[in-house]
């Protein structure tokens, strides 16, 4: 049983405090064996120092992601890390009879790259085919960037291969699912008997600067600059997902509404609107 959010955004939000502990507030009723959050949590900047202590503060297991966002503001990997106290942006721990397995990716496809990425490098992939190798029990795997079809990282192919290549290979150790966040849409895709599930953003869609919009009030709209360019979601989205050795993954399911205009009242592409929606689907999927 895990507790579940992602896209947090606490540098873009006003309320994301409120939403941190709208989330926690309701682990503690649900009482997980853990909690994750997916990426895009915030930057080890002072500003964030007491919204990030309310996830110190939780008292049960908890479990961190690297997400894009987590170097804005000149930030670097190892800081993000130490603030976290974490060793690695890639690891893994068992829990309950399942052998859990966190990525990063945010590699560097060349070694002068600059901005955002979506990439495994290869001494990356080289980690994840020896955890693999090792695992002895049903196998969870949690990234920020997905592995899935739908807005995948670059090299998705070659790591959906190397998972299913696993797969053909065990009979106790299979990958059931992986999760990842980075997108802030509801989306579960089953390939070659993986699901990739794609957990919404706690907070909103963004949207971009063409289609700025102020929802909130003008002394919000000038401490968070970044707000009028989202859709935000009214309640913070997270979910409880529950993983049995028995075949099935159950997700708890959580419905808001837009806060103001909805994308596509202000013209936003309807490329991918089945996805983009203010919720996170119920789902019993086997």
């Amino acid at each position: 049983k895990i507790g579940m959010c992602s896209d947090v955004h606490l540098p873009t939000m006003h309320d994301g405090a409120e939403r941190l502990t709208s989330f926690l507030d309701s682990m503690k009723t649900a009482k997980p064996d853990f909690i994750i959050e997916l990426g895009d949590f915030v930057t080890p900047a002072p500003a964030y120092a007491s919204s990030f202590a309310l996830w110190k503060a939780y008292p049960g297991k908890k479990y961190n992601v690297i997400g894009n966002h987590e170097m804005d503001a000149g930030y670097s990997l190892q800081q993000a890390l130490a603030y976290r106290d974490m060793k690695s942006s890639y690891y893994s721990f068992r829990s309950r009879g399942f052998h859990f397995i966190v990525l990063d990716g945010n590699d560097k496809k060349f070694p002068d790259q600059k901005g955002y990425r979506e990439y495994m490098g290869p001494a990356q992939i080289e980690w994840l085919k020896a955890e693999l190798e090792k695992a002895k029990e049903p196998i969870v795997i949690f990234s920020h960037q997905g592995m899935g079809t739908i807005n995948g990282i670059e090299n998705q192919q070659e790591l959906r291969a190397i998972l299913e290549q696993h797969n053909a290979s065990t009979r106790k150790a299979k990958i059931i699912v992986c999760f990842n966040g980075h997108t802030h849409a509801d989306i579960a895709e089953e390939i070659h008997g993986i699901w990739y599930i794609t957990i919404n953003s706690m907070a909103y869609e963004w949207l971009g600067e063409e289609y700025g919009h102020i929802r909130y009030s003008e002394e919000v709209d000038k401490n968070f600059k970044w707000i009028k360019f989202t859709a935000p979601y009214k309640d913070a989205l997270f979910t409880v997902v529950e993983i049995s050795t028995d075949g099935y993954i159950k997700m708890s399911g959580k419905k808001s509404e837009w806060v103001g205009p909805s994308p596509w009242e202000l013209g936003f592409p309807e490329e991918h609107k089945e996805y983009i929606k203010p919720e996170i689907t119920q789902r019993k999927l086997l």
